[in-house]
């Protein structure tokens, strides 16, 4: 990409940004709009993102996934997981479609699109990882079903550090080596005990807990934009040269979510408003955790391909479907998941 070129992408990005709060049209986009113009920063100047210093920006994914985890911990009580109980249909039934969707259809469309090795991986693994935290924001926009839709991100992620490194064994084992151990530990220590951290916190010390959330929500977005901005700078080449079948790949992958989880929902007796926040669990990926896995586990910048071009995309698209879902209300009078 040449400079000017860029520069031009990454100021129409900003200004789209800028854009984006009085107009209708692009209300909810502002955040992706910048999430684009980090990525054409980092394609047009790579050297920004990779080392300040001598300091390398990569060691510094972890930490910021972290943070990002521990404002989701911060967002949780105990009903949140005490509804697993209450409504343990919806709950169950959208984290068994999202475990079993969307990690086939990652290694599916990484096949299907000729992609191989790391980049596959990748796919395979943005598939692999638990519902992410925007899923919460954007049930919110939708005006679905969000104590449903908190309750699957918490338990998804909980339960990832048994599913995440298996699942990526058992589809990626062929493309490279998967070390699920490692992987466990990984998550255990980059996912788990910041939430855990989080929640504790929420739970003990509430007025520190709505201090730091009033702040985090800004942090974590700095944080997803330097991750993608870094993930983007190393694996610059590999973007150039399968960019585009990446690209379509995840945008398939995303839609593919969207689609069979709300259909999966519906045919399994969900209402119409669970069903939606079903299909925005399952085609919402936690592209921090992932990218962060590519990075410590895998070893591998190539192999977080699929979680920078997922995250964005899927942002773009759930703000679409949102407002699509927010002018045409569910067409039914009970709007939760009834306890069982």
């Amino acid at each position: 990409m040449s400079p000017l070129v860029g520069i031009t992408l990454i100021l129409l990005f900003i200004a789209l940004a800028v854009a984006s709060r009085p107009v209708c049209v692009l209300k909810g986009l502002g955040f992706s709009f910048v999430v684009l113009a980090t990525g054409a920063a980092a394609m047009t100047f790579p050297a920004a993102f990779i080392s300040w210093g001598g300091f390398e920006l990569k060691s510094a994914i972890t930490p910021l996934v972290q943070v990002i985890l521990l404002g989701m911990g911060l967002t949780l009580t105990l009903d949140d997981f005490r509804r697993v109980f209450t409504m343990p249909h919806g709950v169950i039934l959208c984290c068994v479609l999202h475990y079993t969707i969307m990690p086939l259809g990652g290694w599916c469309f990484a096949h299907l699109f000729g992609l191989h090795g790391a980049v596959a991986t990748g796919l395979i693994l943005i598939g692999s990882v638990p519902s992410g935290t925007s899923s919460n924001v954007i049930s919110l926009l939708a005006r679905v079903n969000v104590p449903l839709s908190v309750t699957v991100t918490a338990v998804s992620t909980l339960i990832s550090p048994l599913i995440t490194p298996f699942a990526m064994k058992w589809l990626a084992g062929a493309e490279v080596p998967i070390d699920a151990g490692a992987m466990i530990f990984s998550i255990l220590k980059m996912v788990i005990v910041p939430l855990l951290i989080g929640l504790s916190v929420q739970r003990l010390l509430p007025g520190v807990a709505q201090r730091l959330v009033r702040v985090l929500p800004y942090v974590a977005m700095f944080a997803i934009c330097t991750i993608i901005g870094v993930t983007i700078a190393l694996s610059r080449e590999q973007l150039l040269s399968v960019g585009l079948a990446v690209f379509a790949a995840a945008a398939c992958h995303n839609a593919t979510g969207y689609l069979l989880g709300y259909w999966g929902g519906r045919l399994s007796g969900l209402n119409e408003t669970d069903a939606r926040t079903c299909a925005l669990e399952v085609g919402i990926q936690n592209g921090g955790m992932a990218t962060g896995l590519a990075f410590n586990v895998l070893q591998s910048p190539a192999a977080a391909l699929g979680a920078a071009v997922f995250g964005p995309w899927s942002a773009i698209t759930s703000s679409a479907l949102a407002s699509w879902w927010r002018k045409r209300p569910a067409n039914h009078k009970k709007q939760t998941t009834q306890p069982k």
